[in-house]
């Protein structure tokens, strides 16, 4: 298949180089000195399972030197989104699918306002990963991904299509019919983590360990939960704690949002705090962990922002 990788961060440089491992005919669009990287000696992986290269793959920031994609991998970060969606014009064609693999819960609806629901999916990735240096991507763990349609519902010949091609080469895929359930359950991991983590320049192991903020992590939880039932999806109390088993599995883990951080990238805090807010207020209710969080990464945000520029 022809697969072009739209956002070739740590998800899409993993999952991408396995698929060309695989054999497939792979784009990967990148941007920046990441660019110029693997422009010049490839892609690396650095895993547990091996070491992968990727050298005869096509690295480019403009989709047009690729052209016609059969499967596109949609990984750019949320605050992206709708520019990168535009920009995919180059690799659509009829039968041509996009499976989105980004945090949060409404990027699919925003890639499915711009080509369509009926060739736009979704996907929940749990890796832990990082663009260690340019052109080289450490995977640590995980690799899993479950997919599902914007909306749900039966099983298509394209999510087919994509799970077939995905667990071909080697990676993780199943496919939920309760896919709604699967992102919102993301998110009760995201929003507090993620966010924790950057204030705190804590880990995931730290947090855990300090009293003050698991309560805070369990409190963002509630919100999240709240949220979700305001969206007809029903997170039971069982998954807080399946959350905090998860992360404890983890370790000295750096939460994306942190790596961010201390990459002087911008923040997904829209996409984590954001929702949870508006959602609620939507609802008449209170949001006053994640509010708090929103406001904090804000400026955070743009203190890393100006910081970046001097």
């Amino acid at each position: 298949m022809r697969i072009a990788v739209m956002g070739t961060g740590a998800v899409g440089g993993y999952f991408g180089a396995k698929l060309a491992a695989a054999g497939h005919e792979i784009v990967f669009i990148a941007r920046g000195i990441h660019l110029e990287a693997m422009r010049r000696t490839g892609l690396r992986i650095d895993s547990p399972n091996g070491e992968v290269r990727v050298s005869d793959s096509l690295f480019t920031n403009n989709p047009a030197e690729f052209g016609a994609a059969d499967l596109v991998l949609f990984c750019v970060k949320s605050y992206d989104t709708e520019t990168a969606a535009k920009a995919l014009a180059p690799l659509i064609r009829d039968r041509t699918v996009i499976l989105s693999l980004q945090n949060g819960v409404d990027n699919p609806e925003k890639i499915a306002r711009v080509w369509g629901m009926q060739r736009t999916f979704a996907g929940v990735v749990y890796i832990g990963a990082q663009v260690a240096a340019p052109g080289v991507v450490v995977h640590s763990s995980g690799g899993k991904i479950v997919i599902g349609g914007v909306n749900g519902g039966d099983r298509s010949v394209a999510l087919e299509l994509i799970e077939r091609t995905l667990s071909s080469a080697a990676i993780n895929c199943a496919v939920s019919q309760n896919f709604g359930k699967v992102q919102w359950a993301k998110l009760l991991w995201n929003a507090p983590f993620c966010a924790i983590s950057s204030l705190a320049r804590a880990d995931t192991k730290q947090i855990l360990e300090s009293e003050g903020l698991k309560k805070l992590a369990i409190a963002c939880m509630v919100e999240v939960q709240a949220a979700a039932r305001a969206r007809d999806v029903d997170l039971p109390q069982a998954l807080f704690e399946e959350t905090i088993a998860f992360s404890t599995g983890l370790g000295s883990f750096k939460p994306s949002m942190l790596q961010d951080l201390e990459a002087g990238k911008p923040l997904e805090y829209e996409a984590f705090n954001g929702i949870v807010v508006n959602i609620l207020q939507q609802a008449g209710k209170a949001a006053p962990v994640n509010k708090c969080f929103y406001a904090l990464l804000k400026q955070l945000d743009k203190k890393s922002r100006e910081e970046a520029t001097r």
